[in-house]
């Protein structure tokens, strides 16, 4: 692996990253400070975790550490997107699925990928 770009957990944290940005933007206007910026900075921490981590691998435990922010990250979108829901922000339900199933997927993959580093 010769960069982070090679990375499908990035590849997709920053795909979902792009598209929560832009679903943010058409939040009701109280909500765009509020839970639109939350959900903006959780979504963004996890690629940029993936990338320190990245920058850090040659140090398993520094690289360990940032691949579990980032799946902490992943966590708290995923908790940021029910509550929009919830508090019918977030009208289109297909558009939240799609956006949960995203991020539990992701979830699962960096889960697999910190085992695998772990491992060594």
């Amino acid at each position: 692996m010769q960069s982070y770009d090679d990375l499908e957990i990035y590849q997709m944290a920053h795909r979902l990253a792009v598209e929560i940005h832009r679903l943010s933007l058409e939040l009701p206007r109280h909500e765009m400070y509020e839970e639109g910026s939350q959900i903006r900075q959780s979504s963004k921490a996890i690629s940029a975790n993936i990338v320190e981590g990245f920058g850090r691998k040659r140090y398993r435990q520094d690289y360990i550490r940032f691949l579990v922010y980032a799946h902490a990250s992943c966590n708290e979108t995923i908790e940021h997107l029910r509550l929009l829901c919830e508090a019918k922000s977030l009208k289109d339900k297909s558009r939240f699925e799609h956006f949960l199933d995203g991020y539990d997927m992701l979830g699962r993959k960096l889960n697999a990928f910190i085992k695998a580093v772990e491992k060594g």
